[in-house]
């Protein structure tokens, strides 16, 4: 059972709509919503299927009805005295929330069966056996008794990027004996310990003006009681959670107390033996207590032989529970293993100067090596993944595409041929079809004909054959092409443009002697990303001499368009496509260098001669793959900044949709805003699908775009932006990619 002590989103007031109620209900994702009086005296409940009884009965549904008026006034309820086996006994298949009423029937928390692995939320946090990792800084007395030290303490655990403050307080007279605070006749050690806590122990006030003062610059603040005297006091300022020391693992008094104040709680479990460590998850799990524990062995500093990380899983299994780390030995690189092994907390100590006065200094993380904690845990974190099957992803991909080996024809086939084994050889790259399949295409019969060294494709195996066709949209719609295949493209279908991709090699060949006369179409090219000598496009790099020659191979493209225009009969201002730049290597750019880069870009822009052409800049992935690597990119990967740069610049986008949703994906936010915000500025259009955050370029259909929705918008945002399909690798097998996603989107009403 757990019993919760936030009832705000199982809550609702009687004189409320349905409208409102029915949102709460999908918001808490629990189908149940309790509904009071003015004074928080529960009147009904409603539950899905209570409205959905209610909403049969109506002949006309009005939304704007009072929750009161529908609510079910027949429930189950148990009163917050209770004893928790006795509430336990009311669930059943179909009772599932109960709200714990006091004596006047006022709703003061709610209970519900507890399930596996039940994780915790603390304030804006959620802790599951899924979730990011809580990164928790222990201040504890590392204050030293000063209240300026513990604010800037804050301060530096708020810039490392830390989930959490923590606290400990005490109340010396109850927590202590008497002859104890005298300081006499007791064993060294304590005596030690005593004479700190004596001099460093801040008052309660000050105490509380520091959660506070964490509250004001945006960092969540717990404490450790370590008596029933602070534990009043802290119920009574508030505090959102509790942090159990191991040292009271085994006080059950206390555990019972703070169990019974509904808070979430985190237990270390050092100086424990697991007999113990069970004892007092019983007793949690017995008062409804929701909690996590953390392995932890509790000297200063521990020695690595005595750490054990693999108890983790064993103390995952005894608590049910998501389990975290918290650890007093030196440096981040246990903390981060913890990570691997399944931690999703991890707590470390935190100090401004590692000799200071005190055991715990020395043990601590200074601000920067806690930072470091941080980016490390989430790399690990993002690492780490899970044990589904495996799967190739996108960088590996585009790898394999480069290094691998093909299935090619080692002779002429004709249409109609049965392939032999003497037909087929294995060369590089891995465009086609694997080596490991050479069995299936053996006795196959080939639709189409193959010259020497073709690569077979996976099509050559299925039943249905692809084919080009002339294709019907709404908007004007083209191809990807190179310059080799541009001319068989155009005769198999009716694209009313050609979007020349270009490699930099591309731009060395004699292009023009591909042309013998005017084609009756439009014309776009895209700009290479890299460039000889692993020179990536960025008209926003700080380095001067990276800049100016991203500028000078822009202009290069600029002027081979111009030089292709007057073979195109429909080309008046042809558009150059261009992925701009902004990347970096490590992580993203702060808000601040963003701009600056973004005032660089602008410049570099100016110094290009484009006239006769239009630069449009593509909407652009949080990861890129870049020379077989994963980057980051900063620029035009958000909504906001990509519009404010359009509009001081008169830029238009190549709206890469594919690009964008995995930025949406990454940065939890709402792909269709996206599409409202850039759509007036859109030129352009690139459609793939797209899954994750790094998963670009997919087939139409396979990903997580919704494209008869995307379709509706961009009809009225940007109804004249032209398209084309830019499929990952659709160009194999004489553009088999591209033609599979034309005949999904003309399905679709593009």
């Amino acid at each position: 059972m757990i019993i919760l002590h936030d009832i705000k989103p199982f809550c609702i007031y009687s004189d409320e709509s349905i409208g409102v109620a029915l949102n709460k209900i999908d918001s808490n994702t629990c189908g149940i919503i309790f509904c009071l009086d003015q004074a928080g005296v529960v009147e009904g409940v409603l539950s899905d299927g209570d409205f959905r009884r209610w909403l049969l009965r109506q002949e006309a549904v009005r939304l704007d009805t009072p929750v009161g008026e529908v609510a079910n006034t027949t429930f189950v309820s148990a009163l917050a005295s209770d004893q928790p086996e006795a509430i336990s006994r009311l669930f059943s298949s179909s009772i599932r929330m109960l709200p714990l009423l006091d004596a006047q029937g006022r709703i003061s928390a709610i209970a519900r069966p507890r399930a596996d692995g039940e994780g915790v939320r603390i304030g804006a946090f959620e802790i599951t056996e899924h979730s990011p990792v809580f990164t928790l800084a222990e201040i504890g007395i590392n204050h030293n008794g000063s209240a300026d030290q513990a604010r800037a303490l804050i301060d530096a655990a708020h810039d490392a990027g830390a989930s959490c403050v923590k606290f400990q307080m005490r109340d010396l007279d109850s927590l202590y004996r008497s002859d104890m605070q005298a300081n006499t006749g007791e064993d060294l050690g304590v005596q030690y310990t005593m004479g700190l806590i004596e001099r460093f122990e801040l008052p309660v006030d000050v105490m509380f003006s520091l959660f506070d003062y964490a509250k004001s610059q945006g960092i969540l603040s717990i404490c450790t009681p370590w008596d029933s005297a602070t534990l009043t006091r802290l119920e009574a300022y508030g505090m959102p959670a509790y942090k159990i020391a191991s040292a009271d693992l085994t006080n059950s008094s206390l555990l019972k107390e703070i169990a019974q104040t509904y808070k979430p709680v985190i237990l270390s479990t050092g100086m424990s033996t697991e007999d113990e460590i069970r004892e007092a998850v019983a007793l949690l799990r017995r008062h409804g207590a929701s909690y996590v524990l953390l392995h932890c062995n509790s000297t200063y500093p521990t020695p690595f032989r005595d750490v054990n990380l693999r108890y983790l899983k064993r103390l995952h299994d005894i608590g049910g529970c998501p389990v975290g780390y918290s650890g007093h030995e030196r440096g981040i690189h246990v903390a981060i293993a913890a990570v691997a092994c399944g931690a999703r907390v991890i707590e470390k100590h935190i100090t401004l100067d590692r000799s200071a006065e005190g055991p715990d200094h020395r043990v601590s993380l200074l601000p920067s090596e806690f930072k470091e904690l941080v980016r490390a845990a989430k790399d690990v974190e993002e690492a780490t993944g899970s044990d589904a099957p495996r799967r190739i992803s996108q960088g590996e991909a585009l790898n394999r595409a480069t290094l691998a080996k093909s299935l090619v024809a080692t002779r002429d086939v004709k249409a109609g041929s049965l392939i032999t084994a003497a037909d087929i050889g294995i060369k590089s790259p891995g465009r086609g079809l694997q080596p490991n399949r050479m069995r299936e295409l053996i006795g196959c019969t080939i639709r189409r004909d193959m010259a020497t060294n073709e690569f077979f494709f996976p099509s050559d195996l299925a039943d249905d054959e692809v084919a080009a066709r002339h294709y019907a949209f709404g908007r004007p719609w083209g191809v990807t092409v190179r310059w080799h295949d541009f001319l068989p493209i155009v005769k198999k279908s009716n694209p009313q443009f050609l979007e020349f991709h270009l490699s930099y090699k591309d731009m060395d060949e004699a292009y023009l002697s591909y042309f013998d006369e005017p084609l009756d179409m439009d014309l776009k090219v895209h700009s290479p990303d890299t460039f000889e000598g692993d020179h990536l496009l960025d008209l926003a790099n700080p380095d001067t001499a990276h800049r100016q020659r991203s500028i000078a191979e822009l202009q290069r493209v600029v002027n081979l368009t111009r030089d292709l225009t007057p073979y195109f009969k429909r080309a008046t201002r042809p558009v150059i496509i261009a992925s701009l730049g902004g990347f970096s290597e490590h992580d993203f750019l702060p808000p601040d260098v963003v701009a600056e880069r973004y005032k660089l870009m602008a410049d570099s822009l100016n110094q290009i001669d484009s006239e006769g052409v239009e630069i449009v800049g593509q909407t652009l992935p949080p990861f890129p793959w870049y020379f077989g690597g994963q980057m980051h990119l900063n620029l035009f990967v958000n909504p906001e900044d990509t519009v404010d740069f359009c509009q001081q610049n008169q830029l238009r986008l190549c709206f890469d949709i594919s690009h964008s949703k995995l930025a949406c994906n990454h940065f939890g936010t709402s792909f269709g805003a996206f599409v409202e915000a850039v759509g007036p500025y859109v030129a352009h259009l690139h459609l793939a699908d797209a899954k994750g955050v790094d998963g670009e370029g997919l087939q139409i259909g396979e990903g997580d775009i919704d494209f008869p929705a995307l379709r509706g918008q961009l009809d009225r945002l940007s109804p004249s932006a032209s398209f084309i399909p830019e499929i990952w690798q659709g160009h194999k097998n004489h553009g088999e990619g591209f033609w599979i996603a034309l005949e999904r989107l003309e399905a679709q009403g593009w």
